[in-house]
């Protein structure tokens, strides 16, 4: 049985270069879950196997780039082949968080003829495949950085696994700098398969994966009355302000006791507050309150994607959200930022509730 399952998985023919453990992994998991593969999933899970068999054969391999709309699956390819992977030379990031340490990385040895390699030196320490998760480019700044890292992993030999919610030709919609963007783009089709995985489903709104993940254990309330908060053991919207200590900086919380911490939004999208900080503070908190989530749409672009930074560092992080808004959570999410539409499926999987009707009169 497991045997025909693969070889459908696969195709008909028996390619000796691919490795049936990544598509055995992935036929487990699905059946284990409910999951039914789709065609977008099955073409990638294919290509995963056939890269490891090229990886483990020290051959050379294509990195593969999957992109396609949010919750269809794309982060649990991506996870199940890094846990499938049998080698220990590899790393799984939220591209985030990578860049933001490629960054601090080339401040430190800026002296250096070259802070990149010096960089990638430290940050890779003989890594052979790197999963890149939620891949975008925005800024112009980085994406000249990106171009010039993608070059120096390809140089290396590093098989790289990019997910996005974006065909490399959507990257850095921008008109102003989308031309600038395109060697990159290019270095990509040269360099990447570039597959898509679409599925007529949101996979996050399954019940399925309600059960896997802490996130969706977390809650969205509005408006916030007194009786919801006290119904969860929350403070109130007047909490007093707190300082907080996080690597070198100083930030502002509401309180924070044991493993919950808990924030206005100001506090963490209206200031000039960081992915580091975001990854820092989960370190030692795994509840997170963010309290007076505002309509987005009357926020400036910079704190909307602040607002974006900290869901997908939450959400990759999977730790408890408790998001309080003023509005309901459809409301609330219309906005300017690209990438709003992520964060809204994100964030959709919180267990909602909203104010509660009048009660009817006795007569």
């Amino acid at each position: 049985m497991a045997g025909s399952l693969v070889r459908r998985l696969l195709g008909k023919k028996t390619d000796t270069r691919t490795d049936v453990s990544v598509a055995m992994f992935f036929q487990t998991n699905a059946a284990q879950h409910g999951y039914t593969l789709s065609a977008g999933q099955t073409r990638a899970i294919a290509a995963m196997g056939r890269e490891t068999a090229h990886l483990l054969a020290n051959q050379p391999t294509r990195s593969l780039y999957l992109h396609g709309p949010v919750g269809r699956g794309k982060s649990w390819l991506l996870d199940g082949f890094f846990q499938a992977l049998p080698l220990a030379e590899k790393q799984r990031v939220h591209f985030h968080e990578f860049f933001t340490r490629l960054h601090q990385g080339m401040f430190q040895h800026r002296a250096q003829n070259d802070a990149l390699a010096v960089t990638l030196d430290e940050l890779l320490a003989g890594c052979r495949v790197l999963c890149f998760d939620e891949f975008h480019v925005h800024d112009i700044g980085d994406a000249m950085l990106i171009s010039r890292l993608f070059k120096a992993l390809f140089q290396r030999g590093v098989l790289v696994l990019v997910t996005s919610n974006y065909a490399p030709e959507g990257l850095l919609p921008n008109p102003l700098y989308h031309e600038r963007f395109k060697p990159v783009i290019d270095l990509i089709a040269a360099r990447m398969e570039v597959l898509e995985v679409s599925s007529p489903e949101d996979f996050r709104r399954l019940p399925q994966a309600h059960a896997q993940q802490r996130f969706t254990s977390g809650h969205y309330l509005w408006p916030g009355t007194p009786a919801q908060r006290e119904a969860l053991g929350l403070p109130g919207p007047d909490a007093a302000e707190h300082r907080l200590t996080v690597g070198n900086r100083q930030l502002k919380c509401r309180g924070h006791q044991s493993r919950t911490i808990a924030f206005t939004f100001g506090d963490l999208c209206e200031q000039l507050t960081a992915v580091m900080d975001y990854l820092l503070l989960c370190q030692d908190y795994d509840h997170w309150i963010i309290d007076g989530l505002p309509h987005l749409a009357d926020c400036p672009i910079a704190v909307q994607q602040r607002f974006i930074n900290v869901v997908d560092v939450l959400y990759d992080r999977d730790k408890q959200l408790t998001l309080i808004g003023e509005q309901s959570l459809a409301q609330a999410m219309s906005g300017q930022a690209i990438d709003l539409a992520r964060t809204a499926s994100r964030l959709g999987q919180l267990q909602q509730a909203g104010p509660q009707p009048a009660s009817e009169p006795l007569s």
